[in-house]
């Protein structure tokens, strides 16, 4: 039982399991509207999304503790840079306005990370934390797809970028509801603006946006309208039940998982 509980604790930590969540919105996007993508490109996307999540996690924490990093937190280093070699091999298939696209988010991802505006960096400037992550993550999983199988981006495909923006800060909530005893003033995160009573009121806003957002689509299937309803209502429910003080792996497990089962739903209302 206890190595079961290192490797969930391995599983977690190494952020496979953000991988894999950023993956099911990429793949959300292709099943929805029948775009044909090269194989390289989903394994680019997950390593991309696993390094750059263990370097905003870890890179501070390993330059100041190098000598003295404990055993799981030297196991992540260096599975972050066997996952950022292969991360290199999948990025010489790909095609220079794709590399140059994601150039732009990775931008975004360092200097979320690194101080370089006032020993200052983007994860530090007053309220802007979740909605730098959020763009990141729409860009991923809507924009690239698009430019990487070379389809013309439509006023659909807009509204769905909007809507994917909207869904990711309302699953980062659970997040900012958690980090309220933890995270300093200056963050301004908006637990901290509004209370976490009118947090979660905006966040079950945002999702009715989000549905609403589907029927201003000139096309939208059942199956991903029908799945979309049923992920807001469970992301819903869970954002309400949040608590500053919350389980273990209530929001790095359960509610980053959220979009794995939204793409399993998506796939089981299709067969139906």
């Amino acid at each position: 039982m206890g190595f079961l509980k290192r490797i969930f604790a391995f599983y977690i930590n190494s952020s496979i399991h953000v991988a894999l969540a950023v993956v099911a919105l990429l793949a959300i996007t292709v099943l929805e509207y029948r775009l044909v993508i090269i194989n390289a490109l989903w394994g680019f996307v997950f390593l991309a999304a696993l390094t750059g999540y263990n370097f905003v996690k870890y890179a501070k924490v390993a330059g100041l503790h190098h000598r003295s990093l404990t055993q799981s937190l030297r196991l992540i280093q260096i599975f972050s840079a066997v996952c950022f070699a292969l991360l290199v091999y999948f990025s010489l298939q790909l095609r220079i306005e794709v590399l140059l696209l994601t150039v732009g988010f990775g931008m975004a991802t360092f200097l979320y990370a690194v101080p370089v505006i006032r020993s200052k960096n983007l994860r530090n400037l007053s309220g802007i934390k979740i909605f730098v992550v959020a763009f990141v993550w729409a860009g991923v999983s809507v924009i690239l797809p698009f430019v990487a199988s070379e389809v013309a981006i439509t006023p659909d495909v807009f509204l769905t970028f909007f809507q994917r923006i909207l869904i990711v800060v309302a699953l980062i909530l659970p997040f900012e509801i958690r980090d309220v005893p933890y995270d300093g003033l200056n963050l301004k995160t908006l637990p901290q603006q509004f209370g976490v009573k009118n947090t979660k009121l905006l966040g079950l806003f945002i999702l009715l946006s989000c549905l609403g957002i589907e029927f201003f689509k000139e096309y939208s299937e059942a199956p991903y309208l029908l799945s979309l309803l049923v992920f807001c209502v469970v992301l819903g429910w869970l954002l309400v039940i949040s608590k500053t003080r919350q389980t273990r792996y209530f929001a790095s497990f359960w509610i980053e998982g959220l979009p794995i089962l939204w793409l399993l739903l998506y796939l089981l209302f299709q067969v139906f």
